[in-house]
Parts: structure tokens; sequence; C-alpha cells
């Protein structure tokens, strides 16, 4: 893995400066993302006038997992980002092009 043993922290843990998830990071590319999915799952959510609990309800993520992410308190896994972007009808994974999200 050529991230090493980074993984051990979670990812706000990488903040350099400023308050997660618009802060500057360390060079760690998975903390990045995380922090991408994060700014993306907030905005969605803020865009739709989606609280933590509505989020869940639709998606059939828990309360707290998503609580979590967006926090940048866990490594969001990948079955969480599908249920998530199904809800949203949205991309969260940074680097896809917009609008084509997996059928």
């Amino acid at each position: 893995m050529p991230q090493g043993d980074k993984r051990r922290l979670k990812p706000f843990e990488y903040v350099v400066e400023g308050i997660w998830p618009h802060a500057v990071l360390d060079d760690h590319h998975g903390a990045r993302v995380a922090q991408e999915v994060a700014a993306r799952l907030r905005r969605l959510m803020d865009a739709r006038g989606w609280s933590v609990a509505e989020a869940s309800r639709r998606s059939g993520v828990s309360r707290m997992t998503i609580a979590q992410v967006l926090d940048g308190a866990v490594w969001c896994d990948l079955l969480t980002i599908a249920n998530l972007e199904k809800a949203l009808e949205a991309d969260l994974w940074p680097g896809r092009e917009p609008g084509n999200p997996p059928q």
C-alpha cells in the first residue's frame, strides 16, 4: 500500500490549516478524496434541505455514518458512497464526469 500506515489516522487528522472539510490537508490522496466526498455530500444535502436524518432515511446509511463522513471521522466505504449517490441522484466521488452516475 503506497500510503503505508497513514490510514490509521482519520481523514480530518490530515488537516494542516483550517477547518474540515474546507481545510488545507497534508499530502495524503485518500484524505483529499474523503474531504471532497464530505464537501459534496454537505452541499447536496443543503441544496435539497435534507438533514442527516433525512439523508439516512432515503439512503439506508446510518445517521452516525453520515455524520462521521461529514466530519471526516471515518474512511467512507464504497457501498456507503454508492447508497448516498443513489439517494441524492448525484455524484459524490471526485473525478467522475458530472451527471454520469453509475447505473
